[in-house]
């Protein structure tokens, strides 16, 4: 099965950006987003990433 780098729809507090990062390399969403608070330009990579990465599909 191929994987895509998504946002998530399931697993987001702002846009699904650190969700979809944790679902694709299989860890959890809250060690992704300790790594997005310590990096030093958090903000905007997290912006282009909110642009860049395209929304999964709607789950039922």
């Amino acid at each position: 099965m191929e994987y895509k780098l998504r946002k998530s729809s399931t697993d987001k507090s702002i846009t699904g950006v650190c969700g979809g990062i944790a679902e694709y390399f299989g860890i959890s969403s809250f060690a992704v987003r300790l790594i997005f608070i310590f990096l030093p330009a958090n903000i905007l990579i997290y912006l282009i990433l909110t642009n860049a990465m395209s929304d999964s599909p709607p789950s039922l």
